[in-house]
């Protein structure tokens, strides 16, 4: 057994609770960043207004009306390509597993401020329950790309 003990003066002991205080509020800061989080706090998406204004929220300009509007089950078990898919979707914060066997709702807008790319790029939002479960930004051709709904940052 290890016994370990220390003094704390009030001057130390204030400092370490400064310390502490700003770690937690740093976290809850950069915690709010990413688009997915709790389903409990994220938006409520019942209505297309509220789809764009979730999208520009995260820095995304689109075309007010989607391109394309498409409903899904999601089978029972993730198999490929849900499970790569996935991968994309947990590196922002979402988790499809969390909605397996759920009906889906997809829907593309044509994004106009995607700084990689000019034309050809779109915004597919997934929505389940009137709260979104996931997203990606695409843009197809021989330079295509497929990423996650954080805004990239602009290049120097």
């Amino acid at each position: 057994m290890l016994i370990w003990t220390t003094r704390f003066s009030r001057k130390k002991a204030g400092i370490g609770l400064l310390v502490l205080i700003l770690a937690v509020a740093a976290a809850l800061i950069l915690g709010k960043t990413a688009p997915g989080t709790d389903p409990q706090e994220q938006p409520l998406l019942a209505i297309n207004e509220d789809r764009v204004a979730y999208l520009e929220s995260l820095g995304w300009e689109v075309n007010p009306e989607p391109v394309e509007t498409l409903q899904f089950l999601l089978p029972d078990t993730l198999e490929e390509p849900y499970l790569s898919y996935n991968q994309l979707q947990l590196a922002q914060g979402f988790d499809l597993t969390q909605y397996t066997g759920k009906q889906v709702t997809r829907y593309t807008y044509t994004v106009t401020n995607d700084p990689r790319c000019a034309q050809g790029v779109q915004a597919n939002l997934y929505v389940c329950e009137e709260v979104p479960v996931a997203g990606d930004i695409l843009c197809s051709g021989a330079d295509g790309f497929q990423d996650t709904l954080v805004y990239p940052a602009a290049a120097d």
